[in-house]
């Protein structure tokens, strides 16, 4: 495809974004699907998100963007609407430029988790989850979860308080779905969940005790990684089954490209 003048602007922000592969899956589903449209990746510091989606509004031909960590969850208070799921939430993961410069955000992240697991042949209904994390794309997960029949959830965050109020909002939303807090151990546990950014930068910790693994658990990952991540090369360690980030992604992509209002030439 070929960018010219009239092409539609999307984005990814985040901050690191280097290792972002949306760039390289958005831009080949909107060649296959003729788009007239590109997504270049953008480093955005969290100190300047704001001043950033000041911009982005005035910018004519900015039609959207992947919301990435950290500002899932910040983006929320600077956009203008947001779906009932992104709200209930707390975060956001893709957004909307309308043509009067009002910004539309939604959440895929938790259907997208779920849907990557089942094309890999693996359910959540019925399983024991752990899950690490308190943040957009964990909050996400966590009422998927629930949605999609999970057994029992436990929670862990570095700031407890966050797990406690995650635990709180889910068990609302689910009253059925047994949540509950604790701390890095995930012994009892058959499916276990990074739902943090740790992995993503070298000399990071492990999300969890990778030593409380069961034997034989599913272990997850949301940081996408071409090799194992530090996190799925200990849970291999223990001879678990390994689920990357990737999955959760591609499961998305025609959801973002179809919200962000992108249509192919012939749709016009």
């Amino acid at each position: 495809m070929k960018i010219h003048g009239g092409s539609a602007l999307l984005a990814i922000l985040a901050d690191p974004v280097a290792q972002a592969r949306a760039p390289e899956l958005i831009n080949a589903a909107l060649a296959s699907r003729d788009c007239d449209a590109v997504l270049v990746p953008l480093r955005v510091p969290s100190e300047a998100l704001e001043r950033v989606v000041v911009a982005l509004r005035a910018i004519g031909n900015f039609k959207g963007a992947v919301v990435s960590m950290p500002h899932k969850s910040p983006m929320l208070s600077l956009v203008d609407e947001a779906t009932p799921q992104a709200r209930e939430v707390g975060a956001c993961n893709v957004i909307r430029r309308e043509a009067d410069g009002r910004l539309f955000a939604t959440m895929y992240d938790g259907e997208g988790f779920v849907a990557g697991l089942r094309r890999a042949g693996h359910d959540v209904a019925g399983r024991r989850v752990f899950l690490a994390g308190a943040g957009g794309a964990a909050s996400a997960i966590a009422f998927a979860l629930g949605k999609f029949g999970a057994a029992a959830l436990t929670i862990h965050n570095r700031t407890a308080a966050k797990a406690t109020a995650l635990a709180a909002r889910v068990q609302r939303t689910w009253p059925r779905f047994a949540v509950c807090v604790c701390g890095e151990d995930a012994r009892g546990h058959d499916l276990v969940i990074n739902g943090t950014s740790l992995g993503m930068r070298e000399g990071d910790p492990l999300p969890l005790d990778a030593r409380t693994l069961d034997r034989g658990a599913l272990v997850a990952e949301i940081v996408i990684s071409d090799a194992a991540t530090p996190f799925l090369a200990a849970a291999r360690e223990r001879d678990c089954t390994l689920h990357p980030g990737k999955p959760m992604l591609e499961a998305q992509i025609d959801l973002m490209i179809e919200f962000m209002g992108l249509t192919a030439k012939e749709e016009r």
